[in-house]
């Protein structure tokens, strides 16, 4: 008979990033794909192929949307420190997070927090996410393994933040949400990468 899964333990180190986030956003953190809901005045999305092309056929594809992505990331986090931070999911009852390509691809991430799911009125479709994180110096490729499985969606719910969370990057299939302290701010990258921009009135 199999022993049931244990639930994870929360790395105590996280404790200092909870508490801002609480203060940023009570009582907990979003799932990712929110945060183009909430920071939706100071949020924008770029491309990561041309001619809003989802996934990539080829290693100079891969080339492209890796280029964009560092690109932007640098342009949010050079010569700082980041918070890196990747998901797994369980349903409610099981404690075994879901996929196992996160630990392989983020084997320093810690336990940070969770987050319940419970919209869905049949308990059945209860969801937990797990957030694990890790703080490290940011620099220009040293997340490509972990962007490529975004990109693939291979690897939903990366996401790369400024240890004071008012910049955020969230990688996907075929984009990525980028959050901005200001607005200001936000236009100004957005206008420097006008060719990754999307053609849709609400920049989706």
């Amino acid at each position: 008979m199999t022993a049931p899964a244990v639930e994870p333990a929360v790395d105590p180190a996280h404790e200092g990033l909870t508490r801002l986030w609480r203060q940023h956003r009570p009582p907990g953190p979003l799932l990712p794909y929110e945060l183009k809901t909430v920071y939706g005045e100071r949020w924008v999305r770029f491309h990561s192929l041309p001619e809003s092309k989802r996934y990539a056929d080829d290693e100079a594809e891969y080339a492209v949307l890796l280029d964009r992505y560092n690109t932007v990331l640098d342009e949010l986090f050079a010569g700082e420190e980041v918070y890196v931070v990747t998901t797994g999911w369980s349903e409610m009852s099981d404690h075994a997070d879901q996929p196992p390509l996160r630990r392989t691809l983020h084997p320093e991430g810690t336990l940070w927090t969770t987050a319940d799911e419970t919209d869905d009125p049949d308990p059945e479709f209860h969801t937990r996410w797990y957030y694990y994180a890790d703080r490290r110096p940011w620099r220009r490729g040293c997340l490509d393994p972990l962007l490529r499985a975004a990109a693939d969606d291979a690897l939903p719910g990366v996401f790369v933040t400024d240890p004071g969370l008012t910049r955020f990057h969230h990688p996907y299939g075929g984009g990525a949400d980028v959050v901005l302290p200001t607005r200001q701010e936000r236009d100004r990258m957005r206008e420097r990468h006008t060719e990754w921009l999307s053609a849709h009135p609400h920049g989706y």
